[in-house]
């Protein structure tokens, strides 16, 4: 039989290259989905009998932040996170054979807006806001499960960079049409990860089973928001971005029906975590990322 890996939440971006990448080393991967040809979230027996010897959980399930925080939308954010959070917890504790290893989506934005210092796992400060509250529900939704066959980890991801879909697309957008300026001061510090190094991170953690709890999946190396555009600029050959005031970001939002946080919110995030225990990263500067996915 081949090793079965199970993504909850895995129709995304995230999820797809992770599908990919599991199957080219000969595993057999199960998603759990609300998207038809897969396992429902709403089939309890069929989702035990996935994770039952099976080698990992990897749930990323979630409704997209990049929307209106309306009541509504509030709503589903929060509980499309916690309620399927639940589900798979107790699916874990009815399974025979459980999986040795869940690794939990987390965000970096759960950490304060900071432009004086990095935040790491042991001194990083919890910020205030809605974002923040998710992060920290879906967390403490997360640990709540004590499973002892089970190691748990909650991976608190930065901006994730890749080709063909998540935040490049609109990044690229924005210099190719001539907007490709400082948003806001430009000073707010911007937190990412090779999409790549993501999926290292989780294979490093699969293999080093000494290791638990929280960590921070951000490269080494964040950059401001002035020194983002101007290597999207220099890797796009475009000389020249217009900018784009604060105000100007709010008009902007409401007509795409997003919120300006994920613009201007300084996420200064350092895996502190990971370096200690010697992960080393492909991708560690911003100039190869860009290198590596506008080739």
């Amino acid at each position: 039989m081949r090793q079965k890996i199970v993504i909850a939440g895995g129709t995304g971006f995230i999820g797809q290259y992770l599908q990919e990448k599991f199957q080219s080393l000969g595993k057999e991967v199960l998603i759990i989905s609300r998207q038809p040809h897969h396992i429902s979230w709403s089939d309890l027996p069929g989702i035990t009998n996935a994770l039952d010897n099976s080698e990992m959980l990897i749930n990323l399930a979630g409704k997209s932040v990049n929307c209106r925080y309306n009541q509504r939308n509030k709503e589903a954010i929060m509980n499309s996170r916690t309620e399927t959070t639940q589900i798979l917890g107790n699916a874990l504790l009815a399974c025979q054979n459980p999986p040795s290893l869940w690794l939990n989506s987390s965000t970096a934005t759960i950490y304060r807006h900071a432009e004086d210092r990095p935040m790491t796992e042991e001194d990083g400060e919890i910020g205030s806001g809605f974002s923040v509250e998710v992060a920290k529900a879906w967390e403490n939704s997360f640990f709540s499960f004590k499973l002892p066959r089970t190691r748990q980890a909650a991976l608190r991801i930065a901006i994730v960079l890749g080709a063909d879909g998540g935040v490049m697309t609109p990044y690229q957008n924005l210099v190719r049409f001539g907007l490709g300026g400082i948003q806001g001061s430009g000073r707010q510090k911007f937190s990412w990860i090779h999409i790549e190094d993501l999926f290292r991170i989780i294979l490093f953690l699969q293999e080093r089973k000494d290791l638990s709890g929280v960590f921070n999946c951000s490269s080494p190396y964040p950059v401001t928001n002035q020194e983002l555009m101007r290597q999207l600029r220099t890797a796009m050959n475009r000389g020249f971005g217009l900018p784009a005031a604060k105000w100007m970001l709010e008009i902007g939002a409401l007509l795409l029906g997003t919120e300006t946080e994920l613009i201007v919110k300084s996420r200064w995030v350092i895996p502190e975590r990971l370096k200690r225990e010697g992960f080393e990263f492909h991708f560690a500067k911003l100039e190869s990322t860009l290198q590596d996915i506008l080739r």
